[in-house]
């Protein structure tokens, strides 16, 4: 029974056979730079994710902002109530 390092210096030889010593150079520069393209790549994706979650968050409190203003406005107390109980006050009085 073939081992695990035994499998991979037969595959380093096949590797050799198939392509050469000239085309294995090559061959891991072109690995490397694909691997870096992809880390980039993958890098960019989290950052603009974390840019279009920032943006949310901040959509977000300019909607309570508005929503205690409004209850300020109509004499609510907002003190320890959630967005959705202050709209609810605030259909109340202008209804």
């Amino acid at each position: 029974m073939i081992g695990g390092m035994e499998w991979i210096l037969l595959i380093l030889v096949v590797v050799l056979l198939l392509f050469g010593a000239k085309k294995i150079p090559e061959f891991a520069r072109s690995l490397g730079k694909a691997k870096a393209e992809f880390q980039r790549g993958q890098m960019i994706v989290e950052r603009e994710i974390r840019e279009e979650q920032a943006r949310d968050e901040q959509r977000g409190k300019k909607k309570s902002k508005n929503v205690v203003e409004a209850a300020k406005a109509l004499g609510i107390d907002t003190e320890g109530k959630s967005e959705n109980e202050l709209k609810k006050e605030i259909a109340k009085r202008v209804s």
